[in-house]
């Protein structure tokens, strides 16, 4: 259960730890805002942990097969992680795209004070934003790729189910911080989440 109404003062390092999961479409800025908050949370003093999804993913299924068990079964992992870091005190970014409600909710069960900030992102602008990415932890050309599969049936090695184009987003009515990515810069983001969860930080 989420503890915003529980916040009080004092270093986070004297209470409880907490879980922020940045989640959205791929292409919507969540690696950029977590990063952001991370970097800033650091220059105050704190030592989060900023867990990627992309990065720990190779680590729960060395050899992956794409598969939608698969990726339930790594969001399962990317929660208990997480949870086991917050409960020796730790702030943790949780960033990733977690499409089905069911994958937070898990999360959400595990970790007294914990939110999810929603970047909310049109398919249409996370495709272009990512369409400009380069080959990194994701996929390059996933959007575009994903696409040409669905229209032609061509295959793509270590393409699994798009979030957007495969499978919806479900969107959480309970997010505790909804941003509107199309609209907001990076910045404005991770203000925005800064001053929202401020009691939680311990920090000014």
């Amino acid at each position: 259960m989420s503890a915003l109404a529980a916040e009080s003062d004092g270093p986070l390092a004297e209470r409880a730890g907490a879980v922020l999961w940045f989640t959205g479409l791929p292409g919507s800025g969540k690696s950029t805002v977590a990063k952001a908050v991370a970097d800033e949370l650091t220059r105050r003093g704190l030592a989060p942990v900023w867990l990627q999804m992309d990065a720990r993913r190779k680590h729960y299924t060395p050899r992956p097969l794409y598969t939608a068990r698969e990726r339930e079964q790594a969001y399962r992992m990317f929660a208990e992680e997480a949870a086991a870091l917050a409960g020796e005190g730790r702030v943790v970014l949780m960033d990733g795209t977690a499409p089905l409600r069911s994958m937070r909710d898990h999360a959400r069960g595990l970790v007294e004070r914990f939110a999810e900030v929603h970047l909310r992102c049109g398919v249409a602008t996370a495709m272009r934003r990512e369409s400009a990415r380069p080959e990194g932890l994701v996929m390059a050309g996933l959007y575009a790729k994903a696409v040409k599969r669905k229209a032609t049936g061509q295959k793509f090695e270590g393409l699994g189910q798009v979030v957007g184009v495969d499978v919806p987003f479900e969107e959480d009515p309970r997010a505790e911080l909804v941003l509107d990515a199309e609209k907001l810069s990076a910045e404005q983001m991770r203000d925005a989440v800064l001053e929202r969860f401020k009691g939680w930080f311990g920090v000014g």
